[in-house]
């Protein structure tokens, strides 16, 4: 099928009348799906007509779908009933892949509250302060969230109910999730969901000393799901032999979920799209090669999405390709660049399979061009078309758009994006401008419409598809006796696409070895943020008239 022949079909399956009839509306707002649904609830409900059939494999936990409702109904009651949670307010969610989690975002959603997912990879710090930032009144964590937390919560008293704990005495301001899903059902009361309410606070690494909390509503997260819908069928018609090889392979869709639940890919992408058609979902606690090939091959995964630094060691691993990773049908890449060698190496191993990219952020809920199937084999190096809902803009600003294949920055424009950072108007209105959504990327739009993406503004260093800022790695080490000024910035790594590099400068007689200084940070970040080099220097920092570091003359004099 041509290039010509994919956008007739796109034109056809977003016509009036259709499932995924687009609407463009009189008042200039942004298109929008006819018929996506308002608000999760009805997301989320909709995955309970798959009664019996097997929805997650987690380790020795194995749930139906009525077994998963079962649990969310219970602990929404629970939640309503012992700890008086009410319509609006902030529940977070700390802790690693696990069948609670899921549990634990439809319960606080049926509730009517706004659910805060909180990175499991950080540290106590970075944990403890988006839970005092969103203000939420409510914790859900695991053993080792717990233990990370211990003294701040012992100190505030937040309620917090507690997954699969060992401990035999809990505090007393700490709930046994087992005992909440295992007593009595408590009544939740039927609610009416206003659409542009907040749904969900996802905190997101940025350019300054913290994390902000992008703000999404039940519209905005509906609207993205039904985008990931779209691309699905748009996939099987440009597609259709591969989806033949598919069908009639015999297997059942199973997705291999690896991706962090506390990631729009992991939760949107993978979880709630899995929930609402009816596919099996089978969790990694973490990531590991041999484990996943171990799965594949036990549980007969046939689809798989990954950062690119996952799937170059999924396509590295000897055993795959053969029998063990034979109901594979389907792999997606996200999450940061993929190296044309991931891409070759998918496509060879794999000549059948259905691959896919896209690009989108957390601002926007994870949507903005994607592209997949027979689209993918055409131009595997690009991030693909915009969604239909989805307006892009290349340059300075909105206003006007670059000519094809002139690089500058991303803007984007649709029902998806947040609707602001938590407690943060200066930083929203930097980068939302009049509906539009300053990504901080760039890239081009080539003359067939599809979405390049070749850098960054930002100063975001993606390690393997988490995003670390470099104000914070710097802010943090300012903090070491020695160190006197510093500067992170990333360096190219074969494996993990970009890790952290770190120059310190202090005194010769005081200046800590780099030993010291990843031990420093990495008692106070997460190990993800550990720089891979500390180079040394005795000399201060280059810095321009307005006292900001020189990064790109900084990494040329020290030849990286």
């Amino acid at each position: 099928m041509s290039v010509e022949r994919w956008q007739t079909a796109w034109r056809q399956l977003i016509a009036p009348g259709s499932p995924f009839e687009v609407v463009t509306p009189d008042d200039g707002a942004p298109r929008f799906f006819r018929h996506a649904a308002q608000d999760l609830l009805q997301v989320l409900d909709a995955g309970r007509v798959h009664g019996d059939r097997e929805f997650l494999v987690w380790q020795s936990q194995r749930l139906t779908f009525n077994q998963y409702y079962d649990q969310v109904d219970r602990l929404a009651g629970q939640m309503i009933a012992r700890f008086g949670l009410q319509p609006g307010e902030r529940v977070a969610i700390a802790m690693r892949n696990q069948p609670a989690w899921l549990v634990a975002f439809a319960a606080i959603l049926r509730c009517g509250a706004v659910c805060v997912p909180l990175n499991s990879w950080g540290l106590g710090d970075e944990l403890h302060y988006a839970l005092q930032d969103s203000g939420s009144r409510l914790l859900l964590c695991d053993d080792a969230r717990l233990t990370l937390l211990h003294d701040e919560l012992a100190r505030e008293q937040r309620a917090t109910i507690v997954v699969g704990t060992e401990h035999a005495m809990l505090p007393e301001y700490c709930a046994r999730y087992e005992d909440l899903i295992s007593a009595p059902k408590a009544s939740v009361p039927a609610l009416q969901i206003n659409p542009d309410l907040p749904a969900m606070i996802l905190y997101t690494s940025g350019t300054t000393r913290r994390a902000k909390g992008a703000v999404s509503s039940h519209r905005a997260i509906c609207q993205a799901l039904f985008a990931l819908d779209f691309q699905g069928a748009f996939c099987a018609v440009s597609s259709p032999e591969r989806i033949k090889v598919v069908m009639n392979s015999g297997f059942a869709p199973t997705t291999l979920a690896a991706v962090p639940l506390f990631h729009v890919s992991g939760l949107h992408a993978q979880f709630l799209s899995a929930l609402r058609v009816g596919r099996r979902l089978v969790l990694m606690y973490k990531w590991d090669v041999e484990r996943a090939i171990d799965l594949i091959r036990d549980e007969r995964c046939t689809q798989f999405n990954g950062a690119p630094v996952m799937m170059q060691q999924l396509l590295a691993a000897p055993r795959f390709g053969g029998e063990h990773t034979a109901s594979l049908f389907a792999l997606g890449l996200g999450g940061g660049a993929s190296s044309a060698g991931v891409l070759d190496g998918m496509l060879k191993r794999k000549p059948d399979v259905i691959g896919g990219a896209g690009y989108g952020l957390t601002e926007s809920n994870g949507i903005g061009a994607v592209i997949g199937g027979d689209p993918f084999v055409y131009k595997p190096a690009t991030a693909g078309w915009a969604l239909p809902i989805v307006e892009i803009r290349i340059g300075d600003s909105p206003d006007q758009q670059q000519l094809a294949d002139t690089c500058g920055v991303i803007w984007l424009r649709s029902p998806t994006l947040m609707s602001a950072y938590w407690n943060l108007p200066e930083v929203t209105a930097q980068s939302l401008r009049d509906g539009w959504l300053d990504t901080g990327d760039i890239g081009y739009l080539d003359d067939e419409g599809f979405l390049s993406i070749t850098g960054r503004v930002k100063e975001l260093i993606n390690r393997g598809g988490e995003k670390i800022s470099a104000a914070e790695i710097e802010t943090c080490i300012l903090d070491m006796a020695g160190v006197l000024e510093a500067a992170a910035f990333a360096i190219a790594d074969p494996l993990m696409g970009e890790t952290v590099g770190l120059v310190v400068y202090g005194q010769a007689s005081a200046l800590p070895q780099e030993a010291q200084v990843c031990a420093f940070i990495a008692e106070r970040l997460a190990s993800y943020k550990v720089p891979a080099r500390v180079y040394r220097v005795l000399e201060p920092l280059p810095r321009n008239a307005t006292g900001k570091v020189l990064k790109a003359q900084l990494q040329e004099s020290l030849g990286v």
